[in-house]
């Protein structure tokens, strides 16, 4: 119960690591906010939350939408008297079509941004002014282990993922003087429920065989480090990038 009492929202909480992290998170006694663009699947993790004796809110978010962002962020203060935690978990990649950066169109490019950049600056701005006027907090952005190996044919993935990256040192030592932490979490290739039709069987050994530790990740396997980013224990850490990626071998 790490978290006892605390409120944090997660985005893309409907599926996935959201979905998983969501579970953690009140497992660990946060007041989790479950928002995702699928009402139908926030509404369902929330239940999956109360169910194991945990308090959660579904919210429908689409977070390209700033005033719906804003809206909810709102919301979630004035339901659970607060916020303390910001997990940007929202973004555009399962359903990402593979190909040579030269073939990437003006409007998947776009898309890509807008989801996994632009977003996660929505709701990093959102939850700023709460944040700030209580003196603490954590943000905790997810990027992508494919920007250290600069994973080909994902360029407009792999460019958004970056760009959380530096947005993550930047708003770090913008927030600093407010007590507020932000960090990021590149995680390697993690299986979930999402079907993902651009990596064949052989792909997913091949990325194993590349890691240290020669297994298929999990949602499970990144969620103690979110624990220890979002709660007190990492109360003097900002700034940084921690990679959880079963020790991926560059050679």
């Amino acid at each position: 119960m790490r978290l006892q009492a605390k409120t944090v929202i997660i985005t893309g909480a409907g599926q996935g690591i959201g979905r998983a992290l969501a579970l953690r998170l009140g497992a660990e006694g946060a007041h989790v906010a479950v928002t995702d663009v699928n009402e139908e699947s926030a509404r369902r993790v929330a239940s999956e939350i109360e169910a194991a004796g945990g308090r959660a809110h579904a919210l429908t978010l689409d977070v390209v939408d700033r005033s719906a962002v804003t809206r909810v962020v709102a919301e979630v203060a004035e339901q659970f008297g607060g916020l303390d935690i910001l997990v940007n978990n929202a973004g555009i990649f399962s359903t990402i079509r593979m190909g040579p950066f030269e073939e990437i169109s003006e409007q998947e490019f776009s898309q890509v941004m807008a989801v996994n950049v632009a977003g996660t600056f929505n709701c990093c701005q959102a939850v700023a002014p709460l944040l700030r006027a209580q003196h603490s907090g954590s943000i905790i952005n997810l990027s992508s282990g494919t920007v250290r190996m600069g994973r080909p044919f994902y360029a407009h993935y792999v460019t958004s993922k970056a760009a959380v990256v530096g947005m993550t040192r930047a708003l770090a030592n913008e927030l600093g003087d407010d007590n507020i932490r932000v960090n990021a979490i590149m995680p390697g290739s993690i299986k979930t429920e999402i079907p993902r039709d651009t990596v064949t069987p052989e792909q997913a050994r091949g990325i194993i065989a590349r890691q240290a530790l020669k297994r298929q990740m999990t949602p499970e396997d990144i969620l103690g480090t979110i624990v220890f980013l979002a709660s007190d224990d990492s109360e003097m850490l900002t700034g940084q990038v921690i990679v959880v990626d079963g020790g991926v071998i560059f050679s």
